[in-house]
Order: structure tokens, then sequence, then C-alpha cells
């Protein structure tokens, strides 16, 4: 049993990331939200442990890969940066793309794309893009919820509700393999991120 009692320093910054404004983090909501309150802490705690698993990562670990797998940590930050971008901005706002998925033909180079594309990356360079990308989808989803709540939905497009579910399913079946990646370079594990560290 480990007796020691000295306390660890509160982990106040997460270096790669810029920490954004978060929701406001209210244990009774958590509990007894309503739906569009209980969609969006969802959302929010899987992008913030995805943050946590590739906090502090260099280059050698962003580009780590399991057997025959070719997931790698830095290429799930730029393809969950490209599914942020067409599910809210091009999805819900029918907004262009930032630049740097600009002039891709994502449909045909959708399995691929991410992964080869992060292979020359900087880890900043990554983090960075994965960031904007998160802060623009809440804007948007900020957006589209005062305009119609839940049932936002663009001519002929999916509503909110749909778009958040399925960003969702992005993040928790991602932030698996992000888990299994993490452990693999330095032995690191857990849940969930200590309570101080920031949301990007």
């Amino acid at each position: 049993m480990d007796t020691d009692s000295t306390p660890t320093a509160p982990l106040t910054s997460a270096p790669g990331f810029t920490a954004g404004r978060p929701p406001e983090w209210d244990l009774d909501i958590f509990k007894h939200g309503d739906e569009i309150q209980t969609a969006l802490i969802t959302l929010e705690r899987n992008r913030r442990t995805f943050a946590w698993k590739c906090w502090d990562v260099d280059s050698d670990g962003m580009q780590l890969h399991l057997g025959r797998s070719a997931l790698t940590l830095g290429g799930l930050l730029k393809h969950l940066a490209l599914c942020e971008e067409l599910k809210f901005q091009a999805g819900l706002m029918g907004a262009p793309l930032l630049p740097e998925f600009q002039g891709v033909d994502h449909d045909s180079s959708w399995e691929t794309w991410a992964w080869e594309s992060a292979k020359d990356d900087d880890p900043e360079a990554l983090r960075d893009l994965w960031v904007p990308a998160v802060h623009r989808s809440r804007d948007a989803v900020a957006s589209a919820l005062t305009e119609a709540g839940l049932e936002f939905a663009p001519e002929g497009g999916m509503s909110l509700r749909r778009l958040i579910s399925d960003m969702i399913e992005e993040y928790a079946r991602h932030t698996g393999h992000a888990d299994l990646l993490r452990e693999a370079i330095d032995g690191s594990t857990g849940e969930g991120p200590p309570g101080e560290f920031p949301v990007p």
C-alpha cells in the first residue's frame, strides 16, 4: 500500500492545448439535466478525455501504431478535427471547412487520409488543428440551439440532435483507441483526466 502522502501539484494547464471555455460543471445538471444539457455534457466529457490521452505526446508517440492497425494518436487528432468540421460546419451550418481540409476528396480517401497525412505533422500542429475545430463546433452548436434547439436542421440535412449523437459516438469509439495507444506509448492509463485538466 502506498503511504506517500506528498500532495501532487495541481494540473493547471495541458501542454499543447489552449484551454477554452467549457460548460460550467454542475453535479445536479449532470445527474438531472434536460436533453440539451445531457447531450452537451456528454460530448464535452468525451472531448476532454480524448484531449487528455493526447496530452504531452511527442512525435514518436503521435506516430506509434499497434500491430497491423494504421491508427495513431496523430491520425486520430486529424480525423476527429475533420469530423468536427464535417458535422458542425459543413453539415450543420453549410460553412466551409478549415483550409487544411479543403481540396481533399474526403469521400474517396476517408479510410486513409487522416492517418497518412498526419505522418509528417508536428504534434503541436496536430493539436493546433483539433482545438480550433472544437471551438468552431461549439460556436456553431450554440448558434443552432439559439435558433431552433436540437430540432435545428438545414434543408435536406440531419438535425442537430443527430449530429451531436454521431459526434459522441465518434469520440467514444476513438477514445478507446487512444486508450490503447497512450498505454503503449508511456504506460499511462485511466478512464478520465484529473479534475484540474482543462478542456481545450
